[in-house]
């Protein structure tokens, strides 16, 4: 009895410990860190790069653009800049929007532009990458905002061929047109 004892007292104890650890911090949309820089920066990343990633060797990560002034930084590493603030409702990350974009990479290579077709995009936000499924709840409508969004948050290492590499980071211009429900 008394070993049956022990095991019972280690057991609830590993249970408790993993129990503390699984403990997440909800993200502080409130106080972000603003981490300020040369708003020049942005565009000039990789200029001479002549395709958007290394076709030979190990894909290397390329550097991510510094932040420009009134930029703010999520918890996940997902940089923010409100370029003109909504009214409208907020979305949840289970709800469909309509939004137009304007996808670069940092050195300036257009990828993917609603704006540029002149037809916004609907999905859900659930269906999207991790950076838009924590960036655009942020947004009310009628709000635009710069994401600069980590290659963690974005395709990582397997990017998406052929215009996004490997570990490529991503920045957008986003509209939030409607929260559709």
């Amino acid at each position: 009895m008394k070993h049956f004892s022990h095991v019972a007292i280690c057991s609830l104890a590993l249970a408790s410990l993993a129990m503390t650890g699984c403990k997440t911090k909800e993200p502080d949309y409130e106080s972000p860190t603003v981490t300020p820089a040369d708003p020049a920066s942005l565009s000039s990343a990789n200029t001479n790069a002549p395709t958007p990633y290394p076709t030979q060797g190990a894909p290397a990560a390329p550097a991510a653009p510094a932040a420009s002034a009134g930029m703010k930084k999520t918890y996940s590493g997902l940089q923010y800049q409100v370029i003109r603030e909504g009214t409208g409702r907020r979305p949840s990350v289970y709800q469909r929007v309509k939004v137009h974009y304007h996808g670069t990479l940092p050195n300036g290579t257009v990828f993917d532009s609603s704006v540029q077709r002149g037809q916004p995009a609907t999905f859900g936000l659930n269906q999207v990458i991790a950076g838009w499924r924590e960036g655009i709840p942020l947004m009310r409508e009628g709000a635009k905002y710069r994401f600069i969004v980590p290659p963690n948050l974005a395709y990582g290492s397997r990017g998406m061929p052929p215009k996004i590499g490997p570990n490529q980071t991503l920045i957008f211009d986003v509209e939030l047109i409607q929260v559709l429900y």
